[in-house]
């Protein structure tokens, strides 16, 4: 490849008042083409349906792409080579691509995201074994903000190959409470028990309707579990005081809430 200084110092030689005001013009009218451009290109992603800011980077792209153009117009317009400048322009696109790889790829997620739009902000999500509340989607990270109050950066390279759990998007969440009984116990005394537990419990949903079962026979004890939904926002609250009316609830109908335990049996040697 020709040494790319001596290529530019030739052409500069070759500038005159006519070419730089040729230049100028196709400067001008490049510039008002890109605006033109910009505007109908706007116009055109307002009447789609796609995330606003997945529009705001397509826009900013298709424009970085028009300008790198118009500087190639108005380059070959002052006799610049163009081979010199393209090759130039490739061989610093690529080091850029090499040294960018992992940001490339985040970006790339971030797009799916947005357009795909698996969570929105505010909805409680599950993934890669973290759960939080979405604070905050960027094209680089997701933030999240999880229960105990910690900020978390997930990559959206990461995010959007992952699987993921969307508690929130249904508009309902169920709880589910798994308690256990003394053998002696009544089948339906326990029930009771846990129906009364559910009564006690605010900000239940009707529908569908709570739900009371049997579910293992366990070494010392018979295991229940209790289903009920509460809306996304409600269901910790739920969650928690349901467990505490099940204790009050099997101390009412006198059921025995067993725990794991070992019975020593002494025998005397009376030989």
């Amino acid at each position: 490849m020709p040494d790319l200084t001596s290529t530019f110092t030739n052409a500069l030689g070759k500038f005159s008042i006519s070419v730089i005001l040729s230049a100028a013009a196709t400067l001008v009218i490049c510039l008002v083409v890109v605006h033109l451009l910009g505007k109908l290109l706007r116009r055109l992603l307002a009447r789609t349906k796609l995330d606003e800011r997945i529009q705001k980077y397509l826009l900013t792209g298709v424009k970085l792409i028009l300008y790198i153009v118009t500087v190639l117009i108005v380059a070959e317009s002052l006799n610049i080579p163009m081979t010199s400048l393209v090759a130039l322009l490739s061989v610093g696109s690529l080091g850029v691509t090499l040294a960018a790889e992992d940001i490339l790829g985040n970006v790339a997620g971030g797009l799916v995201i947005l357009s795909s739009r698996p969570f929105s902000i505010g909805d409680y999500v599950e993934v890669s074994g973290v759960s939080g509340t979405v604070h905050e989607i960027s094209l680089n990270h997701t933030k999240l903000v999880t229960p105990d109050g910690h900020l978390v950066m997930l990559p959206n390279k990461e995010l959007a190959s992952s699987q993921m759990t969307n508690y929130t998007v249904l508009g309902r969440r169920r709880v589910v409470q798994k308690v256990t009984a003394s053998y002696d116990a009544p089948t339906e005394t326990v029930k009771a028990a846990c129906r009364r537990a559910l009564e006690l419990t605010d900000n239940l949903l009707d529908d569908p309707p709570p739900a009371v079962y049997l579910t293992a026979y366990q070494e010392s004890s018979i295991q229940y579990t209790v289903y009920c939904w509460a809306t996304p926002e409600n269901w910790w609250g739920a969650y928690l005081a349901l467990g505490e009316h099940l204790r009050d609830a099997f101390q009412e109908f006198g059921v025995e809430m067993t725990y794991d335990h070992l019975n020593v049996h002494i025998v005397e040697n009376r030989s």
